[in-house]
C-alpha cells in the first residue's frame, strides 16, 4: 500500500480530534458566493474551535482561483481540495469528509441558501442532545418549483427505500459526529449516497427547522437529469426493492397471461373464437414492456457493479492546500498532487 493509499484509509476523525466542528462545502460554480460564505464562517466562535474544508469539484468557472485566495487569506484553519473533474456532490463531500478533524462535522451548500448564523444552532443541538445525525428542514423552501417536487418524491422514495424514520426530510445542511462520519467514509463504490450510508451507520438522527433564503446567485446546479441520476444512486445502491418490484411486476404478467390464454381457450371450445388480433397485440406488448422493464433494472445493478469492480474511482484529488501540515502526513511532508479514491 501506498503512502497516498495509506492516508485515503485513514479514520476521517476522532473523539480526541483537537476541532469541535469541521465545515464542508462542495463548491461548483460557487464563484460569486463561497466568498462571502467563508467570510460568515469565519466569524462564528463554535465550542472547540472550527475549520473550514472547501472542495472544488471540477467547477468550470474560477471557483479554484477565488478559493486558493480564500485559503491564504483565512482567518480560521482552512483546507482546499480539488478535484480533476467534475464527480458529483456526493462525491465530493466524501472526498472533504476524509479530510475532516472535527469532533462534529456539518455539509452545506455554497449558495447561501443555508444562513451561516444557523450552523451554531445545529452543531448544538447534535452535541448537547448527543445525536450521530442532525438533518435541517425548513419551513418554506426557496427553490423552483419543480425543485421542490423533485425533493418531495425524493424523500418519498428514501421512505420506502431506506430504513429511515418516516417524514424525516433528507437535507444537504447536515450534522453529523465522528463516529457517522469515520463509518460512512469506508465505502468506496463510485456511487455515493452519503444519506443512505448515514441510514446503515446509526439509528440516532434527529431534525430541527432552520431558515431557507432565496439564492444570491445564479441558478441551481440541480437539473432534472442530476436529480434523476441521484434517485438511480438511491434506488440501487442502497436497497432491492426494485429487483423484488421487477419480480412482482413478472408475477403479475404470469397471472394475467396465464388468465387471458383460459379466456381465450375457453372461448374456443364455446365454438366463439374471434379473430384474436387486438387482443394478442395487447397481451404481448404489455408483457414485452415488462421484460424490459426488468431488463432494465437488471441492467442497471449489474452496469454499476462492473463498473465498481472495475475500478472507477469515486473521486480523484488533484490538489489539497493546508494552512499546516495536512492530516495524516508528517511535518514538512507534501500533500499529494493527484490521488483516487476508489
Amino acid at each position: 500500500m501506498t503512502d497516498p493509499e495509506r492516508q485515503a484509509a485513514r479514520p476521517a476523525a476522532s473523539p480526541d480530534a483537537a476541532i469541535g466542528l469541521s465545515i464542508v462545502v462542495p463548491v461548483y460554480r460557487g464563484a460569486a458566493t463561497v466568498g462571502a460564505l467563508v467570510e460568515a464562517l469565519s466569524q462564528l466562535r463554535p465550542a472547540g474551535g472550527l475549520e473550514i474544508i472547501l472542495v472544488n469539484d471540477g467547477s468550470p468557472d474560477n471557483s479554484g482561483e477565488v478559493c486558493r485566495a480564500l485559503q491564504k487569506a483565512a482567518k480560521v484553519p482552512l483546507t482546499y481540495i480539488e478535484h480533476a473533474r467534475n464527480f458529483g456532490e456526493h462525491n465530493a463531500v466524501m472526498t472533504g469528509l476524509r479530510h475532516v478533524r472535527g469532533s462534529y462535522v456539518i455539509t452545506m451548500d455554497d449558495d447561501l441558501q443555508n444562513p451561516p448564523e444557523e450552523v451554531l444552532r445545529l452543531y448544538d443541538h447534535a452535541r448537547l442532545g448527543g445525536w450521530d445525525v442532525v438533518y435541517t428542514r425548513y419551513a418554506v423552501k426557496e427553490h423552483e418549483g419543480w425543485r421542490n417536487l423533485g425533493s418531495r418524491f425524493a424523500n418519498k422514495v428514501a421512505d420506502m427505500l431506506l430504513d429511515k424514520p418516516k417524514g424525516l426530510y433528507l437535507s444537504s445542511f447536515r450534522c453529523m459526529s465522528a463516529l457517522a462520519v469515520q463509518e460512512v467514509t469506508k465505502y468506496r463504490g463510485p456511487y455515493p449516497y452519503v444519506d443512505g450510508l448515514l441510514m446503515q451507520v446509526t439509528q440516532r438522527l434527529d431534525s430541527i427547522e432552520v431558515k431557507h433564503l432565496p439564492r444570491a446567485e445564479g441558478r441551481s446546479n440541480y437539473t432534472l437529469k442530476r436529480l434523476v441520476l441521484l434517485w438511480l444512486n438511491l434506488a440501487t445502491n442502497f436497497s432491492v426493492l426494485p429487483l423484488r418490484l421487477a419480480i412482482l411486476a413478472g408475477v403479475a404478467m404470469g397471472i394475467a397471461g396465464l388468465l387471458g390464454a383460459l379466456l381465450v381457450t375457453a372461448e374456443a371450445l364455446m365454438g366463439e373464437t374471434p379473430s384474436g388480433w387486438a387482443s394478442m397485440m395487447t397481451i404481448t406488448l404489455l408483457i414485452a414492456g415488462v421484460q424490459f422493464l426488468i431488463l432494465g433494472v437488471l441492467g442497471e445493478y449489474v452496469g454499476r457493479a462492473f463498473l465498481s469492480a472495475n475500478g472507477k474511482p469515486q473521486g480523484v484529488v488533484r490538489e489539497v492546500v493546508t494552512a499546516g501540515p495536512a492530516v495524516g502526513t508528517q511535518p514538512g511532508a507534501e500533500a499529494p498532487r493527484m490521488r483516487a479514491v476508489s
